[in-house]
């Protein structure tokens, strides 16, 4: 009874010192008001916010998110870029009102309330902050947001530390908040603050992008967006339909049916209404032009899908935030170096509906097309000021498309839609495959063209995909055309992969034949590079800025050399549903697997490798006031250009990709369904004969010794950490054969060495001696 009694006394006293707090009137009568979805009041002499909350608080969606960047494509806290989004209530008790991020994943899609309740206590919530309550009156109290509005929401802390750029903390004193960007609306209440981080620098990346590394000042933003009404209808996700899902847990779902559902994500769109997106006002000409125009290619796809007004897109008015969720935005977002773009959306976790579209594009990628494009036209050849003009203006032309389709790219993943890495093996049929510009072998000259490097429009698969997200068709007769017309849909997990099979799923490729593409880009790389020199270089540049320029002509095939390989031990699949069709998988045959290991492995030669040496007489040391930057190829040779580690490091691509573990074991086990399919021993010997046999003579060049290294270096990698034993058997035999050779001619050097080095690792179980050449330049994004 005494504590009960005790209990009570406590209660009475705690609910009196709430009552007792000033109203909500009287607590804000001096600050300025902002009236909205959730109202806040700005305090300015204090510098504090605070929020009014009702006592009945209904969920609503939280989003933060990154306003101003740190400018670092490798630390990747860029501008305007989202953070969580979280399905969120307010929950009071006493003088304290707690955030509550809501479980939405595990869920019971059931009238019963007693059944709903069991699901959500039966998984936890996240409190992800506490506020003290400073006033209050009948149906609202108001808490002093301050605190939590100048707390690292956006883990700008733990990106540093991922990214070994320094430990830092966030500086209180440094902080403030920004009511420049706070707002409040009918449906959505922003509130924004300007936060300092302070710490030691250690990493590079910081210290390029910041004016003092050891303090970093940047934006955070904070979204509160009512929940959209019952209105809209959630539509199925099906693994051919070409989009994301948005997934769920439903444990009301009835005994023998899926407790997964999934949902595409998409954005409300009902006949006579159009989903606008804006573009960022700070994108100059011509790009910007260039950016509506791709942006506006999605009109073309929503006719189709019976919204012949469905979609439009202008530009930002001046008085608008582009954080705000009401704004379907395209942001030109500058970096120190170029980086990925993104298509990111504000999605209610419920239903998977689309709020808001928030597109970033990299300012730098329009720069590396026209870096591409000069390195293969040499527009200075000529002393005619036209003809200069007309490659200058090719040049320019050739940017320009690729940002138009950078653009519709984008903006369809704000729209809900996947990669579709299949596309460019059916004439280049989606904006949303990774293109990689088309080069040819000019018809009236012995230059190359440009001409048709990227597609325009939408291709006839997004018009597919956007009439299943946002027409009223059957899915059901859009994945039968979709067969009768060849369209295939192979996604990141299945492209990205060094050990991918799928021979039609790749990255920055062209063409129905990976291999007869790879074949036709060597020829075209070889043009370039006999054409390489002076001619590409602007008058007035330093002459070592062509090593700049040389790497996207001697590297021109990385990317078909990629997509060449997936033939080799490929398989032939696609995303089956049980009753959709007769799911299929079969074996790429055993010709086509044979030529790929034929012109992989040409890839490894001296011939194909070796720099004219009209080139490499311009490779100068960089110029007075010039560095060398990741963008150009590591040497051993100090300050010189170094062509034999170039060819090296072409060679270890290529052989990283073509001794890949999964591979191997892959093509060992279907010599059960095809047995002329090429033996692993025939692999291993192919890389002998066009990259280590030449190197068997005494009088071997550099680099003819640099690539057998390089090819017996990715030999014994691979025989020490194959976790297959068929794989590293088949590597141990060929080790032996190596070894068994090189003994019988160790005279030179190089011969000697390596047969030391062969028996320290055979016989002795000891450590390879060499190191894999160094890795290429960045290759992704282009």
């Amino acid at each position: 009874m005494k504590k009960i009694m005790l209990a009570l006394v406590g209660w009475l006293l705690l609910t009196s010192s709430v009552w007792a707090m000033p109203t909500v009137a009287d607590y804000t009568a001096t600050m300025e008001a902002h009236n909205g979805f959730f109202n806040f009041y700005h305090d300015r002499q204090q510098g504090k916010v605070f929020l009014q909350v009702p006592r009945q608080s209904d969920a609503f969606i939280f989003q933060t998110s990154l306003p101003w960047g740190l400018g670092s494509n490798d630390i990747g806290l860029d501008r305007g870029q989202l953070g969580a989004t979280r399905l969120a209530h307010f929950y009071l008790e006493g003088d304290k009102a707690l955030l509550v991020h809501e479980n939405s994943y595990y869920r019971a899609n059931s009238d019963n309330a007693a059944e709903r309740a069991s699901i959500n206590e039966a998984f936890a919530d996240s409190v992800i902050a506490g506020f003290t309550i400073v006033a209050a009156d009948a149906n609202h109290v108001l808490l002093d947001y301050t605190p939590f509005l100048l707390s690292d929401t956006h883990g700008v802390v733990q990106r540093l530390q991922q990214t070994k750029q320094g430990r830092y903390q966030l500086a209180a004193d440094r902080s403030v908040i920004y009511p420049a960007r706070s707002k409040a609306f009918p449906d959505n209440t922003e509130l924004e603050a300007k936060i300092t981080f302070t710490g030691q620098a250690e990493g590079n990346y910081v210290r390029q992008v910041a004016p003092d590394a050891d303090h970093l000042t940047l934006h955070l933003h904070h979204s509160f967006i009512r929940l959209p009404d019952d209105n809209y209808t959630p539509r199925a996700f099906h693994p051919q339909s070409g989009y994301w899902a948005e997934e769920h847990l439903d444990y009301a779902a009835p005994l023998g049916a899926p407790m997964q559902v999934r949902y595409i994500p998409r954005h409300r769109l009902k006949q006579g209404e159009t989903i606008t997106y804006y573009l960022d006002p700070g994108v100059p000409e011509p790009v910007r032009s260039a950016l509506l125009d791709g942006a506006r290619w999605w009109q073309e796809a929503f006719a189709a899908a019976g919204h012949p007004n469905g979609f439009e897109v202008r530009e930002l008015p001046a008085d608008a935030d582009p954080m705000d969720i009401r704004y379907n935005v395209i942001q030109w977002v500058h970096r120190a170096t170029r980086g990925w773009s993104y298509g990111a959306s504000v999605i209610d976790p419920r239903s998977g509906e689309i709020l808001k579209g928030h597109v970033t594009l990299g300012s730098l990628r329009v720069r590396q097309d026209m870096l591409i494009a000069q390195s293969l036209l040499a527009p200075y050849a000529s002393t005619d000021k036209a003809t200069q003009q007309q490659l200058l203006d090719a040049i320019e032309a050739m940017a320009l498309a690729r940002i138009r389709q950078l653009s519709a790219h984008e903006i369809g993943h704000t729209l809900g839609i996947a990669h579709n890495f299949a596309a460019s093996s059916h004439d280049r049929a989606s904006v949303m495959d990774y293109p990689h510009p088309l080069i040819s072998l000019a018809t009236d000259s012995d230059g190359l063209s440009l001409a048709g490097a990227y597609t325009e429009g939408v291709g006839l698969w997004d018009k597919q995909v956007v009439r299943y997200g946002y027409g009223e068709e059957p899915l059901a007769q859009i994945l039968r055309e979709n067969r009768e017309l060849g369209l295939q849909f192979i996604s990141d997990a299945d492209a990205r992969p060094a050990g991918g099979a799928h021979p039609d799923a790749h990255l920055w490729d062209n063409g129905s034949d990976p291999v007869t593409e790879l074949e036709r880009i060597l020829a075209v790389r070889q043009g370039a590079l006999q054409n390489f020199g002076l001619a590409n270089l602007a008058p007035g540049h330093a002459v070592s800025e062509l090593r700049a320029l040389l790497v996207p002509v001697y590297l021109l095939h990385r990317y078909q050399v990629e997509a060449a390989v997936k033939m080799l031990a490929g398989v032939h699949y696609q995303y089956a549903v049980n009753g959709d069709s007769k799911p299929q998988q079969r074996v790429v045959n055993a010709s086509q697997q044979r030529r790929a290991l034929k012109l992989l492995s040409q890839t490894l030669t001296a011939a194909q490798l070796t720099l004219p040496r009209s080139v490499e007489a311009l490779l100068l040391p960089h110029a007075y006031g010039h560095r060398a930057s990741r963008e150009n190829f590591q040497g051993f040779t100090s300050l010189t250009a170094d062509p034999d580690t170039m060819a090296a490091s072409a060679a270890r691509f290529t052989l990283d990709l073509l001794l890949q573990p999964q591979r191997l074991e892959r093509l060992a086990q279907q010599q059960r369904q095809e047995n002329a399919v090429p033996t692993l021993a025939e692999v291993f010997q192919s890389v002998t004969t066009h990259a280590i046999q030449p190197a068997y003579a005494a009088e071997a060049s550099s680099l003819q010794q640099r690539l057998a290294f390089e090819a017996l270096t990715a030999v014994v990698k691979l025989y020490q950490s194959a976790q297959s034993g068929v794989v590293k058997a088949a590597a141990y035999a060929s080790l032996q054969e190596q070894q068994q050779t090189w003994q019988q001619q160790a005279k030179s050097a190089h011969q000697q060495f390596i047969v030391a080095a062969l028996k320290n690792v055979l016989e002795q179980q000891g450590e390879w001696p060499l190191q894999p050449a160094p890795a290429l330049p960045p290759g992704s994004p282009i």
